[in-house]
């Protein structure tokens, strides 16, 4: 069953504002940020620049790609001369709305641990960059999440925010994705939501957020600092957090018990870096893998850990590993999944799809004579990964640029 979040009546919410467009817009991969064990890798240390001051040999590294992969560009010549003036008279440049949609679409393709990057040139760019107080960027994360689900159908979309520039920080969302549900402690020493937010549900909590109806399934206010300093909780409205209930097509005793899971994955903490510029906000989306819902979110045991309960309702003989009951429960979960959002018409995708479609992204790199850069620990899916064909080879796991990183800070001091 599809659903859209109903807002709390006594919830603030972001003020309404043109999620359209602003000035310079440009008219899924299933990111395995969301559950796998590790992360991508921090920024890279600037040596001796101020912070904000972009690299001119990045800068010309950039060049050097945008104009060999676009060539109806021109001349590169006059560009690189516009580029180094602007960078020995403000320390930094700004990217032309075609060079800012190229290395935000690269910065996907470049994803090593992103298996679907087949379709990494329909990424849909919202140039937001001169957006960058708080109220701006959480007025605009609302409208990527209701533009990026339009009736179910998840486009991948990045909304990029303003950079940094030579003493002028960038704004921050501080959420690992823009929707996160809460893990709430009580005071016998369980936790009820997810455990993987527990910290951040306390920060807000201790700063305002009166939290939600005490559901596993509340989501958090998005934390957002603007390039002023300045650090607001915003309610994400019910019309922009679009979900899906769990039920299954053998056992109706499932949809009982209460599961659920939101539609967009939307990365919100890392950087993008394009050409020694570093946008520190610019949230990304594709659609879901699966597995990455039902075989780590809802079964990691430092996660929801329904595996056990699972199992218990199958019938099945948990006293042994040797009956493999958590593999028929975690067999049982996935299909859930899969069809509780065909049936609520929502995009997402099986992992032996997805290992087939990320191969034929591979072919179609190597035949641009690009390098591919795979992290194979989080390529092959976590479930049944021998079944699938990336399992079978090595990839070439190396860092090319334009990226996303990770910042290498935790949430601001003031929460």
């Amino acid at each position: 069953m599809l659903t859209w979040r109903r807002s709390r009546p006594d919830g603030s919410e972001p003020a309404e504002g043109d999620v359209d467009g602003g000035r310079g817009a440009e008219p899924a991969c299933p990111v395995r940020g969301e559950a796998g064990a590790g992360r991508p890798p921090a920024a890279p240390p600037a040596g001796d620049r101020p912070p904000g001051t972009a690299d001119l040999a990045a800068a010309g590294e950039f060049l050097k790609l945008f104009y060999l992969e676009n060539p109806q560009a021109g001349s590169i010549r006059p560009r690189v001369r516009e580029v180094r003036a602007q960078i020995d008279d403000t320390g930094t440049y700004t990217h032309t709305p075609q060079e800012l949609a190229y290395g935000a679409r690269v910065a996907w393709r470049n994803s090593s641990r992103c298996i679907g990057r087949l379709y990494w040139k329909s990424m849909r760019v919202r140039d937001r960059r001169h957006v960058d107080t708080p109220e701006g960027i959480a007025v605009e994360s609302v409208g990527h999440l209701r533009e990026s689900a339009t009736r179910g159908k998840i486009r991948p979309t990045i909304t990029v925010f303003a950079p940094e520039r030579p003493g002028v920080p960038g704004p921050r969302i501080w959420n690992e994705q823009l929707i996160r549900y809460a893990g709430y402690r009580r005071r016998d020493g369980t936790l009820l939501g997810d455990p993987r937010n527990a910290v951040l549900t306390e920060a807000v909590r201790r700063h305002g957020w009166r939290g939600g109806p005490g559901t596993p399934f509340d989501v958090l206010p998005m934390v957002v600092t603007g390039g002023d300093g300045r650090t607001l909780l915003a309610t994400i409205p019910g019309d922009a957090v679009l979900e899906v209930e769990l039920s299954h097509p053998s056992y109706p005793w499932f949809a009982g018990l209460g599961l659920r899971w939101h539609a967009v994955p939307a990365i919100s903490n890392m950087a993008l870096e394009i050409g020694g510029v570093r946008y520190p906000c610019a949230p990304f989306n594709g659609w879901y893998m699966g597995t990455e819902i039902g075989a780590r979110n809802l079964a990691d045991a430092d996660r929801y850990d329904m595996l056990p309960v699972i199992a218990e309702r199958l019938g099945l003989d948990t006293s042994s590993e040797r009956s493999l009951w958590r593999d028929h429960a975690l067999v049982e979960l996935n299909v859930a999944v899969l069809h509780s959002f065909d049936k609520a018409e929502v995009t997402i995708s099986d992992h032996h799809t997805e290992s087939r479609r990320f191969l034929t992204h591979l072919e179609r790199e190597e035949l641009a004579g690009r390098v591919c850069p795979a992290d194979w620990s989080w390529i092959v899916p976590p479930m049944s990964g021998a079944a699938t064909p990336v399992f079978h080879r090595y990839y070439d796991d190396v860092q090319l640029s334009p990226a996303f990183v990770h910042h290498a800070d935790g949430l601001p001091s003031g929460i």
